[in-house]
């Protein structure tokens, strides 16, 4: 079929033609952010999750409809090696220009544009990577002590009062949160704790792997009892079937079920795979219906695609060490497994491997889901590791 005409978008937070099975989510952000607004108390929302099942998408589609409805927002992805003052700062800035251009909370909105430069200028002695223009003198004594989690609570309480003065919500939208520093999560939990104490219209909506559940925890003690931490996983029943087959029947192309059963069987549900072989299938078949002959051609092209991509982006940033323990991983299956157990593929002592293990969390590449377990944070990497790493080399250093 037409390759042009694809309805199937694979890619980094690349919207689905078809945002199947998260309404209740998303209706839980909208409730969230209402009552934000109208001044309820009201817990930040945290998603959290594997690579590949749409968290991305699922934070962009919920500031869209922030914005449908009127209110603020700022969008921050937090890479490996950037601090949140330096994402922050910007993106703060245009908001309160934004804030500004409202006549009731204009002078507060220039008293925390003021507030932001002496935020900015106390800290990037620490933050080096910290810029921002502010054509205003700072105010002294306002968000600059050069104390992180003192000033951000300062400037972020400054901010909140412009967003109530102009009848709106500041709401922070911010990607891969687990990124972040455990000293700059904790100035970040801190801050939102005192505007949910004084009521303030300022709400965190972030997204990040498994890990930042109990990251936050570490942070703040407290952190469990402010933030809603849903959990997003593959879709499931009629979501993932909906998932390929509306997108076919709005380009009037229909699928025999066992082709259907296939995707599904090889996808397990996850919403990226989902369009990865959504968009193979699409371009290796002739004709409507696409048969399950055509699905077994578009499994080849899949896995070449990812293996290049989806994979490979993140096989290539391991050391060989690293590289041998999610082999060892992927010898005993998906997981999750015991530290154990993958020490003694290693033929390792438990503590040795420790470090291997901290910096495979630290990079994203693993989680642990209970105490002595790991488990890949990419779905199907495991199939990826024995195919790049076949054999049993991978046993001998």
């Amino acid at each position: 079929m037409n390759p042009i005409t694809n309805p199937f978008a694979p890619g980094a937070g690349t919207p689905p033609p078809e945002l199947a099975g998260r309404e209740a989510l998303l209706e839980t952000a909208r409730i969230a952010l209402e009552r934000v607004r109208r001044g309820l108390p009201t817990k930040s929302i945290l998603m959290v999750g594997v690579r590949g099942v749409g968290k991305t998408v699922l934070l962009d589609r919920m500031r869209d409809a922030a914005e449908e409805a009127g209110l603020q927002t700022i969008r921050i992805e937090a890479p490996e090696n950037r601090s949140l003052p330096a994402l922050l700062a910007p993106q703060l800035r245009q908001a309160l220009l934004r804030l500004s251009r409202v006549a009731a909370a204009r002078a507060l909105a220039e008293r925390a544009l003021r507030g932001l430069t002496g935020f900015a200028r106390a800290l990037k002695v620490k933050y080096a990577d910290i810029e921002v223009g502010v054509d205003l003198d700072p105010e002294p004594g306002l968000a600059d002590n050069g104390d992180l989690e003192h000033d951000l609570t300062a400037l972020l309480e400054v901010v909140g009062g412009a967003a109530r003065a102009a009848d709106t919500v500041l709401a922070l939208f911010i990607d891969e949160l687990q990124y972040v520093d455990e000293d700059q999560l904790a100035a970040l939990v801190t801050a939102l704790h005192r505007i949910a104490q004084r009521k303030l219209p300022v709400v965190l909506v972030g997204a990040g792997l498994p890990q930042l559940r109990g990251q936050m925890g570490s942070a703040k003690s407290y952190a469990e009892r402010m933030f809603d931490f849903p959990e997003v996983g593959p879709l499931t029943g009629e979501a993932a079937r909906s998932a390929i087959v509306k997108p076919l029947a709005d380009c009037g192309v229909a699928i025999t079920d066992d082709a259907l059963a296939l995707i599904l069987e090889r996808t397990r549900g996850y919403a990226y795979f989902l369009q990865e072989w959504g968009k193979h299938t699409w371009d290796v078949a002739g004709a409507s219906p696409i048969t399950a002959a055509d699905v077994a051609v578009a499994t080849r092209a899949a896995i070449a695609a990812l293996d290049e991509s989806f994979f490979r982006v993140r096989f290539d940033r391991l050391t060989p060490l690293e590289k041998r323990y999610l082999r060892a991983m992927a010898e005993l299956g998906p997981g999750p497994h015991r530290s154990g157990d993958i020490a003694v593929q290693l033929d390792r002592a438990v503590t040795s491997l420790a470090p291997t293990r901290a910096q495979l969390i630290a990079k994203g590449m693993i989680w642990s889901p209970g105490h002595g377990d790991t488990a890949f944070t990419v779905p199907l990497f495991d199939e990826f590791m024995r195919r790049i790493m076949p054999g049993d080399a991978w046993q001998r250093d």
